[in-house]
């Protein structure tokens, strides 16, 4: 066991369950945003088509993604998700390899303006524990999955080939997204210096790197059992049974706010296809190997 609170396999895997049919109930409105895509001085397009969308809820915060669509009448998706900074981005060099690309912000924390808060102050991981997983990540993962069944049904995308990729949290939630489609379609995951991966190693440590949030936001020293839980649903380590796809990670030597070990630990819990790239002299933030490994991964599996 990861953490005597964490909670157990079947019950990560009713979790799981009840993320999808939860969104089952919710009806979202998924319309594009006139508005601008790229300054003066990135001006240069790979391809067309692409706009921001803004997806709509009764009861929820407007969220919104980008759109990025291939050539092809039919082709996979490949399912893009942000950093804790909360940045937007675009992916010409998968779209050209024939994929389509949807970048999902959740919680509407970017927007194509810029951010909603000036300070950039997202509470996503406090208010995971400090509501003992009822809010934060249970809802940031909401949105995504609302997005992906969105783009799912899209005629321009193969609803049976798709895949998820990101760095830090990107990487992180990426995981998390793949174990929740586990049994529903989803291919393979490139995960990029995982965040949200093993909290009882790093939360034990003097420097907590990114996962500092969790333990300042715990009331108590050494936090309660019910926060602990709530850690637990999104430790990707809690996951790494439902990760029996092909699963890509990357970890740097220098990086100190998700170490190689902890990355190395769930990498020796995955049960199926798998690859870790140790990056020497490489700290924490978008690697520049990640985008060439990921795009072979995913010609590969997805």
């Amino acid at each position: 066991m990861i953490h005597p609170h964490y909670p157990t396999a079947e019950e990560v895997d009713a979790w799981c369950e009840s993320l999808l049919k939860r969104a089952e109930g919710i009806s979202v409105a998924a319309h594009p945003v006139d508005a601008p895509q790229y300054a003066y001085q990135l001006g240069v397009r790979h391809t067309s088509g692409n706009h921001y969308v803004a997806f709509e809820s009764e009861g929820r915060t407007t969220f919104y993604g980008y759109w990025q669509p291939a050539s092809p009448k039919l082709a996979p998706v490949l399912f893009h998700l942000p950093g804790y900074g909360a940045e937007m981005s675009a992916h010409p060099e998968l779209v050209i390899e024939g994929y389509n690309v949807l970048h999902v912000n959740p919680l509407g924390y970017c927007t194509p303006t810029g951010p909603s808060k000036p300070d950039c102050a997202w509470t996503v991981l406090p208010d995971t524990v400090k509501t003992k997983g009822k809010q934060g990540y249970v809802d940031w993962l909401m949105d995504a999955v609302l997005a992906v069944h969105w783009a799912l049904a899209l005629p321009k995308v193969n609803p049976t080939r798709f895949g998820f990729f990101g760095s830090s949290q990107g990487g992180g939630t990426s995981l998390l997204m793949a174990s929740i489609f586990a049994d529903h379609g989803v291919r393979a995951i490139a995960a990029d210096v995982p965040f949200l991966t093993n909290f009882p190693l790093m939360l034990g440590r003097e420097n907590k790197g990114a996962y500092a949030g969790a333990s300042s936001a715990m009331k108590s020293k050494g936090g309660s059992a019910g926060e602990w839980k709530a850690l637990g649903y999104i430790d990707t380590l809690s996951h790494a049974h439902r990760l029996r796809l092909p699963t890509l990670l990357t970890a740097g030597s220098l990086d100190i706010a998700t170490p190689p070990d902890s990355v190395a630990a769930l990498f020796e819990a995955l049960p199926g296809t798998r690859s870790y790239t140790f990056l020497s002299g490489q700290g924490h933030g978008y690697t520049m190997p990640f985008i060439h490994l990921a795009k072979a991964w995913f010609k590969l599996y997805v």
